[in-house]
């Protein structure tokens, strides 16, 4: 099967969140499938054009209608070799280049559904000089979320065979723009419109939702929770129409990338058969963060981006109690200015017990991994998650309200029977939150069922493996 992704970003070269993370592993994860050829496509971005580190290969130029204008298109490719018994497969990387769209990084800027119209044209126009026609071209989030459109107004002719895949990895991001957007920008006629627009407005994610041949989430409840308003953000109706070609499949994280006995972001590596050596990262960032060094109280820690859906407001609802209740806590990440600023007045207020990092530094974030107890999650809504995932990996144990993925992957901890992998609360209620944490100092108190389940989550199968099967059974699914 020939595999095309197209994405906005994709670690290692461009990552600000979750979405990276899940466009380097699972393509990889696909290219290692007998008989599969996969590629990905993202824009090629400043910090990715002037990377030493980045081997480039110019494969061509062209120049693309967009609506009125005509745009400078650059193509270049970086092959990954691949390791083990299908090392005859390759990963390549293509990088769309054009320095008015893409001289500068990622998104959050007031012409970025300009910016990945003409991202999501590239994909298509670029395919005659690529040398190869997928049979999939497989779309996600709301940047590319113009592909299914313009290979049906535009290419349907050239590309009769290619189908699309289109995957929502977050409902609340869905590419709004003025209702000019489908002549202005688009240069499409008023026939796609009923496809195109919602609520009055252009709409990047109901595009791909309606025009794809098959429709993905990141995890079987989230496809579930997405028929509903209170998840959907205006769209369950238009997730329900689409229902039969919807399927959800959970995320893994790449477990080579995410192992705690090799990861050179920790200071002393170890494994489920070494734990005393996590002790001693949790000591040593202790020291570090300037809490007092001790094994007598579990270490909480919240890595995530500061944004409402992963439910900050009950947090600030009984934080001080937090602070108080007998837990050290350490805060890492960016987003609302309004959380950081709460996360900093925390940390000044009780410096014994709170340590607030507002920035995004992917070695800190290993380094907490590699020493908390717990990992406290209380998401509002949550597609999949991968923090409870990598947490799980480096024996930290989640703290998460059973929403989306978080109840595909954290079944809640039996003290009895010693199964389960975290502690679960179920209603959006910052007291209820509270009372998880609460049971999660008594986990930590009793040291042998906390070890257990810290064993168990380290050796709990998180890698793509079942999951890359379940995409490739979709894909078959339409060809």
């Amino acid at each position: 099967m020939k595999l095309l992704f197209a994405c906005a970003e994709a670690a290692p070269f461009a990552k600000s969140g979750g979405l990276g993370d899940v466009m380097g592993a699972l393509p990889l994860a696909l290219s290692k499938i007998k008989d599969n050829t996969v590629s990905v496509i993202l824009p090629y971005y400043h910090s990715i054009k002037y990377n030493p580190a980045v081997s480039k290969e110019y494969i061509c130029h062209f120049h693309m209608p967009l609506a009125w204008r005509n745009q400078y298109v650059g193509i270049f490719r970086h092959v990954i070799k691949n390791e083990g018994v299908n090392k005859r497969n390759e990963l390549t990387y293509y990088f769309v280049d054009n320095d008015y769209y893409f001289g500068r990084e990622g998104y959050g800027y007031a012409d970025d559904g300009e910016r990945f119209a003409f991202f999501s044209k590239a994909v298509l126009e670029a395919l005659p000089h690529l040398g190869f026609t997928p049979d999939i071209i497989h779309c996600n989030d709301w940047q590319t979320g113009f592909i299914p459109l313009f290979l049906k107004a535009f290419y349907q002719t050239q590309l009769p065979n290619v189908k699309t895949v289109f995957t929502i990895h977050n409902v609340e991001y869905q590419g709004k723009a003025d209702p000019s957007f489908l002549s202005e920008v688009l240069g499409v006629d008023a026939y796609w419109r009923g496809a195109v627009t919602f609520d009055g407005l252009v709409n990047a994610l109901k595009c791909g939702i309606v025009l794809c041949d098959r429709l993905t989430t990141v995890s079987e409840t989230y496809a579930h929770e997405l028929k509903y308003d209170y998840f959907a953000h205006g769209l369950a109706g238009i997730i329900r129409e689409n229902d039969y070609k919807t399927t959800g499949i959970v995320n893994g994280i790449d477990t080579k990338i995410y192992n705690p006995a090799t990861d050179v972001c920790l200071p002393v590596p170890f494994s489920a058969e070494a734990l005393p050596e996590k002790r001693e990262n949790k000591r040593l960032l202790q020291e570090k963060m300037g809490l007092s060094v001790t094994d007598s109280v579990p270490l909480v820690a919240t890595v995530s981006r500061l944004v409402p859906h992963k439910g900050f407001s009950l947090i600030e609802a009984v934080g001080h109690q937090l602070a108080q209740c007998g837990i050290q806590w350490i805060i890492l990440g960016t987003g609302d200015k309004n959380y950081e600023e709460y996360f900093r007045t925390l940390a000044h207020r009780y410096p014994a017990t709170v340590s607030a990092h507002i920035c995004f530094d992917e070695t800190l974030s290993r380094t907490i991994y590699g020493a908390a107890d717990f990992l406290l999650m209380p998401s509002q809504s949550e597609p999949c998650g991968l923090s409870q995932l990598i947490a799980m990996r480096y024996g930290v144990i989640p703290i998460v309200r059973e929403t989306g993925g978080l109840v595909d992957t954290v079944p809640p901890v039996n003290p009895e029977t010693g199964e389960g992998r975290g502690i679960t609360f179920k209603t959006f209620n910052a007291h209820d939150m509270l009372h998880a944490v609460e049971r999660a100092i008594e986990l930590y108190n009793n040291a042998p069922l906390f070890e257990t389940i810290q064993k168990a989550n380290m050796h709990t199968r998180l890698d793509w493996r079942e999951s890359a099967k379940k995409y490739m059974t979709v894909y078959r699914s339409i060809l």
